[in-house]
């Protein structure tokens, strides 16, 4: 299969973050009276933020209306912006930049898609100075499409965007059983997972992506080969 796009998923993925995310969702909802366990976070990782936090309120047993979790993400994502702005640990995930760049001289375009809202994924690209370097043709957050992950929303829209029109020509790349499930909903050719982030490799192998990788600098041979062949 001849690709012509590929959608990367951004923290965990292609942004190093060492449990930032569950650190920030955490104390946001504890501002909120929501003590949830770090295992029930991370379980969310993937997810539009909002619903993450929707779904943490009400199994906590508090109140969960639109009111309350706008509020609940809106300190999210404050405390996300200063994280990301300034965290020393905040960094390209090894093998990122360079895989960016070895696919766009094999004629692939370059996506990265995010749960994330908008302000904090475009923090993240201006402090890496992706655009600026050519290093992503696009990106898109779950805030801009009607539904977030598994929705195939995100993929298609950019998929429009960088005009390639067959799915089967497209591959995603997350840490999470939700970009897994994004990557099957939206139909793409190749649905590869990570262990950077949120899941280990036993947990992803449950939702059965194509290939389950331990770096980005593995994605040069899976891509080599003819015909990749489903993991079990």
């Amino acid at each position: 299969m001849t690709f012509e796009l590929a959608v990367f998923d951004m923290a965990g993925t292609t942004v190093h973050d060492p449990d930032l995310v569950v650190q920030a969702l955490g104390d946001a909802l504890a501002q909120a009276g929501c003590n949830a366990a770090v295992p029930e976070l991370r379980a969310l990782m993937g997810y539009t933020k909002p619903a993450a936090i929707r779904s943490m309120l009400a199994a906590h047993d508090l109140p969960a209306d639109d009111a309350q979790v706008a509020l609940v993400h809106d300190d999210f994502v404050q405390r996300m912006l200063t994280c990301y702005r300034t965290h020393e640990a905040v960094r390209p995930m090894a093998g990122a930049e360079d895989t960016f760049a070895w696919l766009h001289e094999r004629g692939i375009k370059v996506a990265l898609n995010t749960a994330f809202s908008q302000d904090i994924a475009e923090c993240l690209i201006e402090r890496f100075d992706w655009r600026e370097r050519g290093l992503i043709d696009a990106a898109i957050s779950a805030d801009r499409v009607p539904q977030g992950r598994p929705a195939p929303d995100m993929i298609r829209a950019l998929m429009a965007e960088c005009g390639v029109t067959d799915a089967a020509r497209v591959f995603k790349v997350g840490d999470t059983e939700v970009d897994i499930r994004e990557g099957r909903a939206a139909a793409c050719g190749l649905v590869v997972a990570v262990t950077t982030g949120a899941y280990t490799r036993a947990e992803l192998l449950t939702y059965r992506p194509d290939a389950v990788l331990d770096g980005l600098q593995e994605l040069h041979a899976l891509l080599d080969r003819s015909a990749p062949s489903r993991v079990a």
